[in-house]
């Protein structure tokens, strides 16, 4: 089995928390990229949109386009509408060969808002979930058409987050619509992080290994701190330098025969965590046990 070790860019700029982040040019986030040892990364804020301008800087890295956040608003929009929004983006990830673009629901969700504590996220009722459910599958249909298929991510602080929540969510849609898996965000939820490989594996087309620091997730007042005070107390990190053990999870994707990207994507404050010595050291982590797991890691 083969697997391709990504990096998000988030490590460097928080696209939420503008403090958050590091004061680096693209360039110079991919050279760290790259020195780290990872062939791919995915976009953030910072990337310009136009495969001619993005093209030549990636090349000169040997960087390539792992995937990236796309911020949808399909849960209370139109179905056109979104095919409208999501133009730009597909045309760019299909002209530098990304593998999916990576769709995160913010219709409803409070993970920007610093104002907004755990506890008041929104929830969705049967019926919400159904139409909801319907509306993504026609368009992650339409997304495939067009050559570009979605990874949808189960988030902290969004409408789809708890494990019961992702149960039902992907019991109301159609195989059409894969599933990014992200161990960090599903520990956080409380979820059982083997047991949703075990009940989703044959949707998974997208890994994010985020790790978490459950001292400080425990530590967290729900009713009062917000998804951004976690984030900036250091819930999240790479994996090696967190609680969970990615060489069980990995095996356990193995295990199913899942096969792609791997993709470090852990948000934290830069100064206390300097980006280019977390990447190396989640880098470090992802090759020992993807040696354990029985993958060959290859370039992109």
């Amino acid at each position: 089995m083969k697997a391709k070790l990504g990096i998000a860019p988030i490590a460097w700029w928080n696209d939420d928390l503008a403090e958050l982040s590091d004061d680096v040019s693209l360039e110079e986030c991919l050279r760290q990229a790259g020195i780290a040892g990872y062939t791919g990364m995915e976009t953030g804020r910072r990337f310009p949109m136009d495969a001619a301008e993005l093209g030549p800087v990636l090349e000169k890295y040997r960087i390539g386009v792992c995937g990236g956040w796309y911020s949808g608003l399909l849960l209370d929009g139109d179905l056109e509408a979104e095919k409208d929004r999501i133009a730009q983006q597909m045309a760019l990830f299909k002209a530098t060969g990304a593998p999916c673009i990576v769709y995160g629901e913010t219709a409803g969700t409070i993970q920007g808002d610093r104002k907004a504590p755990l506890s008041t996220k929104r929830t969705l009722a049967d019926d919400e979930v159904r139409a909801y459910g319907r509306k993504m599958t026609l368009f992650a249909e339409w997304c495939a058409d067009q050559g570009m298929p979605l990874s949808y991510h189960h988030h902290m602080a969004a409408v789809i987050e708890t494990e019961p929540e992702l149960d039902r969510f992907m019991s109301n849609t159609g195989e059409a619509l894969p599933l990014l898996y992200d161990a960090g965000h599903m520990a956080f939820a409380g979820g059982d992080v083997l047991r949703v490989i075990d009940s989703h594996h044959a949707r998974i087309n997208h890994v994010h290994t985020k790790d978490v620091r459950m001292g400080v997730i425990e530590g967290l007042d729900r009713s009062r701190e917000s998804f951004l005070d976690a984030v900036i107390k250091g819930a999240f990190t790479v994996p090696g330098d967190g609680s969970l053990d990615f060489e069980a999870i990995v095996k356990r994707l193995a295990s199913h025969g899942y096969e792609g990207w791997f993709v470090v994507e852990a948000e934290q404050d830069p100064v206390a965590n300097p980006p280019l010595e977390m990447a190396k050291k989640g880098h470090r982590e992802l090759l020992r046990v993807m040696d354990a797991a029985g993958y060959e890691v290859v370039n992109a």
